[in-house]
């Protein structure tokens, strides 16, 4: 797995696509992860690794969450 900027994403973008087919590739800025860039093919795997992470997260209450996001705005 690959680390870049998006300053660095967007100046190589042909390069880091091409290399995406190959390897994972995590575009960052000011230190948070942005979106990760994989080869469509490897799906499942990455399926998998989604539902690896289940269960890591406390559950969310969405109706709570929506009020709040509404009383911010």
């Amino acid at each position: 797995m690959r680390i870049i900027t998006a300053t660095e994403f967007r100046k190589n973008l042909s390069k880091y696509l091409k290399l995406s087919l190959s390897e994972d590739i995590l575009v960052t800025r000011n230190g948070k992860i942005l979106t990760m860039l994989t080869n469509p093919n490897k799906r499942e795997d990455s399926f998998d690794r989604f539902l690896s992470l289940r269960g890591c997260l406390p559950p969310v209450d969405y109706e709570k969450a929506l009020h709040e996001r509404d009383m911010n705005r």
